[in-house]
């Protein structure tokens, strides 16, 4: 009997700033700890949608109040990590805003290195690939509604 797939659903938020995009460097988490990523993500927590996931942790991870009509989609993207058989597959909501209510600071520095505004044409290193893909459609590349990544034919 084939092992039932895993499918983790979470939300990403980009700020956006004019050309600017706001990113934070993990730390102490076990996953891509050092690497730049959106200003806010997480999980999904159970009933919750994945546009209420990226209000709720706007807030918890950098301190700022968004409505929901100020979200943008930019792509959901289907996503696994490349090996033959993927039990494990993600499903994933990038959205970016243009205007919120505070000042995005760190609030949870146990998983936050830095936090910082970037060009869209200077972006920092490293950036895992699938948010790189992301970022760069915002300086004018537009992606499709859905994406994949890290399957063979993606």
């Amino acid at each position: 009997m084939p092992a039932s797939l895993a499918l983790i659903p979470a939300s990403y938020l980009y700020l956006r700033r004019g050309e600017e995009v706001l990113l934070q460097r993990r730390a102490n988490t076990g996953y891509m700890d050092g690497h730049w990523v959106a200003g806010a993500a997480g999980h999904l927590e159970p009933g919750e949608t994945a546009m209420a996931a990226a209000v709720r942790e706007a807030e918890e991870e950098i301190g700022v109040r968004i409505r929901p009509e100020e979200l943008r989609l930019i792509t959901v993207m289907h996503r696994t990590d490349g090996t033959d058989l993927p039990i494990e597959q993600r499903i994933e909501w990038f959205w970016t805003a243009e205007s919120w209510d505070g000042v995005p600071v760190i609030r949870e520095p146990a998983k936050c290195a830095d936090l910082a505004w970037f060009p869209l044409t200077d972006l920092p290193e490293p950036i895992p690939g699938y948010e790189r893909m992301v970022v760069a459609s915002l300086s004018g590349r537009p992606l499709p509604s859905a994406v994949s990544y890290g399957f063979p034919e993606s």
